[in-house]
């Protein structure tokens, strides 16, 4: 697990870092990636990560075409359901880039903690057979 991609919509930030902070132990090792104001809010709690551009000005995009490229593990994306934006259309493609290349994608505290721990085993599996 190399790549993690953060994003959360204005109300879900303040989960977002509590997760991250709760979880740091889980992370070593890994480079997270935020959009625009996600990565601000990040580094305002403490929690490094490498800004990207703002999700309606192409941060969006910029994850899809990491996804694309093999580039990000694992998506984190806490949305608000009662947020829609005129970029709707660069969020659905994001999601739809996670299906086609199999990237997991949280959309909630519970799905992430489950992702990371998975990925985690599943990395620990993969050193024990190198190791045999």
């Amino acid at each position: 697990m190399k790549n993690i991609a953060l994003i959360a919509h204005d109300a879900k930030k303040p989960e977002l870092a509590r997760f991250l902070k709760d979880h740091e132990e889980w992370l070593p090792g890994v480079n997270l990636l935020a959009t625009g104001r996600t990565a601000e809010f990040l580094e305002e709690q403490g929690i490094k990560c490498r800004h990207l551009s703002p999700g309606q000005s192409g941060g969006y995009n910029e994850i899809t075409g990491m996804i694309q490229r093999g580039e990000v593990d694992i998506v984190i994306f806490l949305r608000d359901p009662k947020v829609v934006q005129q970029h709707h259309e660069d969020i659905r493609l994001l999601l739809e880039a996670c299906n086609i290349k199999n990237i997991p994608l949280a959309t909630n505290k519970a799905t992430a903690e489950l992702v990371i721990l998975g990925l985690i085993h599943m990395e620990a599996i993969e050193r024990m057979k190198r190791n045999k």
